[in-house]
């Protein structure tokens, strides 16, 4: 089955408000998604900020390459998820304007709050868990078989694949016997029982590097294809 990936631009205005632009500060890094990504520069021009480029919700390392040189963030888009990736590996306070709805305000710090204090309290379940079960996804775009091999390389904890194509939680039921999981797919696969993978580099619980491991994939069904 052939399958094409169809790239759709928001044909959108993105000029600020000047109400808007009095109140970001001097020192903004400019991020958006893939919709508004054309129009990038535009905005570049119009607040004077720093070009940090496109953000995916499962990578923002385009982020931490101008992390040292600006003092917030501007997410130009749509949603909460996006920019919440971005304070999280930064710190940095991030201004949200949506170019459609002309909605203008500051992410919740109590929001990320929230969500640290989960990443906390899961490394910790990781750090204390004999049995990891950890995700890997079939999807296009989300095989990160490598990534999982190297943590298993880089821990003495015992380690079980699943490769899969749709998670069902439900499931998590037929494998009681792991104590922790480990995501290596898109982070929007969320549970109290998942960490992802991207939270351990982030922890310094994971050094990437080059290489392969052979170990063997528990083939089974999470919900798991």
């Amino acid at each position: 089955m052939k399958l094409f990936h169809v790239h759709l631009k928001s044909n959108v205005d993105v000029k600020l408000p000047e109400a808007v632009l009095k109140r970001l500060p001097k020192r903004l890094g400019i991020v958006t998604t893939i919709q508004h990504l054309h129009k990038i520069d535009d905005i570049v021009k119009q607040t004077k900020g720093v070009l940090a480029g496109q953000v995916l919700g499962c990578n923002a390392s385009q982020v931490e390459k101008v992390n040292d040189d600006i003092d917030a963030f501007l997410f130009v888009g749509s949603g909460e998820f996006h920019p919440i990736n971005v304070a999280l590996k930064t710190g940095k306070k991030v201004w949200l304007w949506n170019p459609i709805s002309k909605n203008f305000g500051l992410l919740d710090e109590k929001m990320i709050e929230k969500y640290r204090k989960q990443k906390q309290g899961k490394l910790s379940k990781f750090l204390n868990a004999k049995r990891v079960g950890i995700i890997v996804s079939t999807k296009m775009g989300q095989k990160n078989l490598m990534r999982a091999y190297e943590l298993m390389k880089q821990s003495d904890r015992e380690y079980y694949l699943f490769a899969c194509d749709e998670v069902n939680f439900a499931e998590f039921e037929n494998f009681n016997f792991i104590d922790f999981w480990v995501n290596t797919a898109c982070p929007r696969i969320e549970d109290s029982r998942i960490i992802h993978i991207d939270d351990l580099i982030d922890a310094g619980l994971l050094k990437l590097k080059k290489g392969s491991y052979e170990v063997p994939i528990w083939k089974s069904d999470l919900g798991l294809h």
